[in-house]
């Protein structure tokens, strides 16, 4: 299915500097895994997310500490939109608010009843920050479960327009909304079907997606298929890992997408044959590294690594630099086009050299 770059439309909702829905690119979260109400943990973290291209943080905040510590941040001078995430004591999230949260995530169900989430309502819309509701397989309503039987894509969906429409009846429209699945395929099923049934933003991700290969396989599935419907507005990968590396992850399956103001270096290579000349594995890895080290990994390029001279070229036609291996030495070519030979071990150093030197 071709990225369809027409995205479904949403209601504009600001968090902090950012704008979700509306057409506006798609944001980038994590979430820190420190200790919240250590304060400095918490800071270097958050910098470091924002260095690495973050566009929104989520903090968890299960006590009085963890709120202030959002004030802390703000002191601090961070910038990046700063979520609250809560749990069970709407006085923390009421408290998050006064410290400058820019956004509250909440599951209506388990905040402490009507008149709790009606205070946690007033106080947003009293300061203008906009309240996230999380949906989750393993948190459903019981009598959501014991109409479906089991937390389908139907009762996923069912619960977070049951919720929306609590938050409507004090009075409040200022709703993001995350539905969240282990099961991808139940994750996919219940986006689509809300995304017809409410002009909400949509905040994408498959919970519980586990480690390394396995979590980055069932995030990009999940996150990927609905992204190619047109559905979504900010994403979050969920790894049992560190956050930095979620939004690394983040930002190269939106680059894989190809998704319009969102493209970073995009590296295509072959799979390697018997044809294969160079140690193409070996220079994949190189040259990400490379990359990555000389800070290009934002260049919105396409850079192509072949493994010989015979589709090489015509294969990768359409990158701007790339080389196509021979024995000892590779072609270097721009566009398609050959425009010369160079040695082997000169091909990291080469083509870092020509990306540097291409004007976007």
């Amino acid at each position: 299915m071709v990225y369809n770059k027409i995205r479904a439309p949403r209601r504009e909702v600001k968090i902090g500097r950012v704008t979700i829905g509306g057409g506006n690119k798609i944001a980038i979260q994590s979430m820190t895994n420190t200790k919240t109400e250590d304060r400095e943990a918490t800071l270097r973290q958050v910098r470091a997310l924002e260095e690495a291209g973050c566009d929104i943080i989520r903090v968890s905040v299960p006590c009085a500490e963890a709120a202030r510590t959002i004030g802390y941040l703000k002191e601090k001078g961070i910038t990046t939109p700063i979520v609250a995430d809560i749990h069970f004591d709407h006085r923390f999230a009421v408290l998050a608010v006064e410290q400058g949260a820019d956004k509250i995530r909440i599951n209506p169900g388990n905040i402490g009843g009507k008149e709790a989430l009606g205070e946690v309502c007033r106080a947003c819309r009293v300061r203008g920050i906009p309240i996230r509701i999380g949906v989750n397989s393993g948190s459903l309503e019981r009598e959501i479960l014991s109409k479906y039987g089991a937390p389908s894509a139907e009762a996923l969906c069912e619960s977070a327009l049951n919720n929306i429409a609590l938050l409507e009846r004090f009075d409040f429209f200022d709703i993001v909304v995350s539905i969240k699945a282990s099961d991808v395929k139940t994750m996919i099923d219940a986006n689509i079907l809300l995304s017809e049934r409410s002009a909400c933003p949509l905040h994408l991700g498959v919970t519980e997606a586990g480690a390394g290969r396995t979590g980055l396989i069932k995030s990009a599935v999940g996150i990927g298929a609905l992204l190619c419907r047109g559905i979504g507005d900010t994403i979050r990968i969920s790894l049992t890992d560190g956050p930095l590396n979620e939004v690394s992850a983040a930002r190269e399956l939106l680059t894989a997408l190809g998704i319009e103001g969102q493209r970073g270096l995009n590296i295509i290579s072959c799979p390697t044959c018997g044809r294969t000349s160079v140690d193409l594995i070996r220079l994949c890895r190189e040259f990400e590294a490379a990359a990555r080290r000389e800070g290009l990994l934002d260049k919105p390029l396409t850079v192509a690594l072949m493994g010989c001279a015979v589709n090489g070229p015509g294969e990768a036609r359409e990158a701007d630099i790339g080389i196509a291996g021979g024995v000892g030495e590779a072609l270097l070519f721009k566009r398609g086009r050959i425009v010369g030979k160079i040695k082997e071990e000169d091909i990291i150093n080469t083509l870092i050299k020509e990306i540097k030197d291409i004007t976007i």
